[in-house]
């Protein structure tokens, strides 16, 4: 049984599986477990029982306003035609805002509205009106009223009114205790030296930094090695020592993937396999009556599983709601293809193109963390739904707040570190100026740009009748608007090798008559383009370059094919060959511009990336990556 290899127990329904754990999972144990802490340390924690004030803020009758407190009697038929004169210490004191207010003194006058006399007397034009000015006993809490009810989460300015009230500790719910295991053989601590077949582990410290955003304590555990009894005698140890244990990978059905069978041997797997993507081997298990989740080892699973069954767990713990992500309406860049076997959650980049809310969707592999770290939302697709055209308007839950959003200049075509380093340069020098890059290509650029899906394009798209570059491109496909080329840079393309160059590649010809192995870009990327326009000078079909079919969205990604030794070449620029620590084979110089609406150029975002791409700072940083040239950054040229 212990090398086995899996098979899923269920293609359950998302909300039927949560449904269906949250029915078999019993807290009562850990429900009463409380602690009183100072309140000044209270911030977020949930109040076991109500919380009913001591003392009255304030305690005492106190002056509102500075001034002079009087007694009211006194003041009575004061006009300015007949001002009454008042004595210190008879008639009245001088009090400050907070003051205590004493018998015989019953109102106070604001200091702007008496006059000095002398050192012992003031005079008043206005009878004073029976407490006025005068903050009386419990005007913000009274003694034994309600402060915060049971099962509250405690916030910044509960604490103020617990401590007005004169309560110096709460009674709250003890933290639920999370143990959190990664497992596998080919896992290491990010502190260990990284060997080849070796993956940092990183995704305990993603769980652990949501447990405690959602309010619960966190413990890490060291990596186990894919060993069946190592892994059961740490689960048994987990579980007597938390109130819920997260298993991260192992839960698919690989023969080495042993959670699933051990925990069906120590404990109750309720649910194995979900009908998400990604999540969907999802292991939902019971150890002394414990809950137990295996969690698949691909990041972005890892965090919607999270989401989907620890989040909701957390916030039960904590007699809390949990917490719905906001929705807004947008309209899909391009189609998207979904199966029908599952609901799918698609990261989203998000821009407002004049009135319209822009969704671009983000690599859909579940291994792509960058696709969460750029995600501006959510799109969740129906399971029942084969997906949407583009153009449709979809759903979308925010990862972000809509101001960053309506402040971001869109970005949709190729991909260049500059566009990334744009990106940062426009962080520090304006806080409220985003970039959103979506690489799909320059003529995917061109296209974004036609349908008014973007503000900018970067494209770099060769005329094989002229040898120019961009224009005719654009004035071929774009005949609705008046549109504009911002000169960005010139960069050096060619093939990036591997260190060394051990194949001695001199051009394309090489890689075809020694038959090596290529990483290609995608289909409507520019240097996808610049590859056909010398493989047709070759006059050579593209099924005698050995990975022509074999597609990467980036040139890092191409670079990173190489160094891997995946492949052993592919086109992309010097800095992407550089970052990897590979060899170059210079091939061409290349435009690569920034498209742009000319109306568009009068718009504030836009005049301040203008500043940032000709200003001193941005240009020494590109020159410094080498392969670029700026000398006409900036230039506008119109269409």
């Amino acid at each position: 049984m212990k090398d086995s290899r899996n098979v899923y127990l269920t293609n359950i329904p998302l909300k039927e599986a949560q449904e269906q754990y949250l029915e078999v999972i019993d807290f009562s144990t850990v429900y009463g477990e409380r602690e009183r802490i100072l309140t000044v340390d209270a911030l977020n924690r949930i109040t076991a029982k109500p919380v009913f004030a001591k003392k009255s803020s304030p305690s005492y009758n106190a002056a509102a306003m500075d001034g002079v407190a009087v007694i009211t009697g006194k003041t009575h038929g004061a006009t300015e035609i007949n001002p009454i004169r008042l004595k210190k210490g008879v008639d009245y004191e001088y009090i400050n805002t907070g003051g205590h207010i004493k018998d015989p003194f019953d109102a106070v006058i604001m200091i702007e509205d008496i006059v000095e006399i002398d050192a012992e007397t003031v005079e008043i034009m206005e009878p004073a009106k029976n407490w006025q000015h005068v903050r009386p006993v419990g005007e913000d809490i009274v003694e034994g009223e309600l402060i915060i009810s049971a099962n509250h989460q405690i916030r910044p300015f509960d604490i103020g009114a617990l401590l007005a009230g004169q309560i110096r500790e709460v009674e709250v719910y003890r933290h639920l205790r999370v143990g959190i295991l990664p497992t596998g053989s080919e896992i290491i601590d990010v502190s260990d030296e990284l060997q080849e077949g070796k993956i940092i582990e990183s995704n305990s410290s993603m769980f652990a930094a949501l447990v405690q955003q959602y309010n619960a304590l966190p413990v890490r555990y060291p990596v186990v090695k894919d060993d069946y009894d190592l892994i059961k005698e740490t689960i048994l140890k987990l579980t007597e020592e938390n109130d819920m244990v997260i298993i991260n990978a192992g839960s698919s059905a690989g023969s080495k993937d042993y959670t699933v069978n051990v925990l069906r041997e120590i404990g109750e797997v309720v649910i194995h396999g979900i009908a998400t993507k990604p999540g969907k081997p999802a292991i939902l298990a019971l150890v002394k009556g414990k809950p137990v989740i295996g969690i698949p080892g691909y990041p972005v699973s890892a965090y919607f599983v999270f989401d989907f069954f620890v989040k909701p767990l957390i916030f039960s713990y904590n007699h809390q709601l949990t917490i719905q992500l906001p929705v807004v309406k947008a309209t899909l860049s391009k189609r998207i293809v979904s199966s029908l076997k599952h609901e799918e959650f698609i990261r989203i980049k998000l821009g407002k193109v004049k009135e319209k809310l822009i969704a671009t969707p983000l690599d859909r592999g579940a291994g792509v963390t960058m696709s969460l770290v750029r995600a501006d939302g959510v799109l969740v697709v129906p399971q029942q739904c084969e997906g949407y055209d583009g153009g449709s308007e979809v759903d979308i839950q925010l990862y972000k707040p809509m101001e960053e959003i309506q402040n971001t200049i869109v970005s949709i075509g190729s991909h260049d570190m500059v566009m990334d380093l744009l990106g940062d340069k426009m962080r520090l020098h304006y806080n409220d100026l985003y970039l959103s890059s979506a690489h799909v290509g320059s003529l995917g650029g061109i296209m974004a740009m036609k349908k008014q899906e973007c503000h900018i394009a970067p494209i770099h798209l060769l005329d094989a009748k002229t040898g120019s570059y961009n224009e005719a491109y654009v004035r071929q496909y774009i005949k609705e608007a008046p549109m504009a080329i911002i000169k960005f840079i010139r960069r050096s393309q060619g093939l990036m090798v591997q260190k060394g160059n051990p194949h001695s590649i001199k051009g394309i010809e090489d890689v075809i008559s020694k038959k090596l192995q290529y990483v290609n870009r995608q289909r409507g990327a520019g240097t996808r383009i610049l590859l056909d326009y010398y493989i047709e000078q070759l006059q050579v079909d593209t099924e005698e370059l050995m990975g022509y079919e074999r597609e990467m969205t980036t040139h890092m990604s191409v670079a990173a094919a190489i160094a891997s030794g995946t492949a052993d070449c592919g086109l992309g620029i010097l800095s992407a060959a550089e970052a990897m620590g590979l060899d170059f084979v210079p091939v061409a110089w290349e435009d690569y511009d920034l498209l742009i609406p000319q109306e568009m150029l009068k718009d504030t975002k836009i005049e301040r990336l203008l500043e940032i791409i000709k200003g001193q700072d941005f240009i020494t940083t590109v020159e410094g990556f080498g392969g670029y040239d700026t000398n006409r950054i900036g230039e506008i040229i119109l269409l």
